[in-house]
């Protein structure tokens, strides 16, 4: 297994990406931003893009995006194939493009917002700390990419300021060291926040739900 800064080579994958990306969120019910072939390949062309590759075969994924002119970037589409799932692939390809990004952006902050549990985990462990949504970009180029998701209505009500995922930021002024730290966390923690937060938007649907 390799994991590689993609670059045009790697187009042939495109298409496949995609389709695995938008698989991966029928199944998980919640919003992954869609993209096409075109946007994947523009990605690879400009370095900024990781790819997994076990021999020719497609293994997994992920890319950066800028906003707000390069003050922040996001480590989005982390995708991994079913044949490659349970191997811990997904923290690898994380770790390779949280490195990428300081590489390439090094004054800029990394954020990312996320209602999965294990993406919580690989995101402390790299230095992510949990965060409002005022202290990620106000790019609405960035918050346009969650209307694909089925709780977007919930952004949109509370004006921007929640939704279920959690905002998560790694800013490199106040980093302690340049090295990302292994962190002890609590798994019933992370669980009890996840179900707090959707435990409160579904009070608030019922509560707003017109009466007979």
């Amino acid at each position: 297994m390799k994991i590689v800064i993609a670059d045009k080579s790697h187009s042939i994958y495109a298409e496949t990406i995609c389709n695995t990306i938008a698989d991966a969120a029928q199944v998980r019910g919640t919003g992954i931003a869609k993209r096409k072939p075109e946007y994947i390949v523009t990605k690879m062309e400009n370095g900024n893009a990781v790819i997994a590759l076990e021999g020719d075969k497609f293994a997994g994924f992920c890319y950066i995006e800028a906003w707000s002119h390069g003050k922040f970037v996001a480590n989005s589409g982390l995708i991994v194939h079913p044949d490659f799932r349970n191997l811990g692939l997904a923290k690898k390809i994380k770790k390779v493009i949280f490195e990428h990004s300081r590489t390439k952006y090094p004054n800029s902050k990394i954020f990312g917002i996320t209602t999965g549990l294990a993406v919580m985990k690989m995101n402390s462990e790299l230095g992510y700390k949990p965060v409002t949504f005022s202290e990620l970009t106000d790019d609405q180029s960035f918050w346009k990419g969650c209307q694909t998701c089925k709780n977007f209505d919930v952004l949109t009500r509370t004006e921007q300021k929640m939704c279920l995922c959690t905002g998560m930021l790694y800013d490199p002024n106040k980093a302690e060291d340049s090295k990302p730290k292994e962190h002890n966390y609590d798994n019933k923690a992370w669980t009890r926040l996840k179900n707090l937060k959707q435990s409160l938007f579904l009070k608030k649907d019922k509560k707003d739900e017109p009466s007979n």
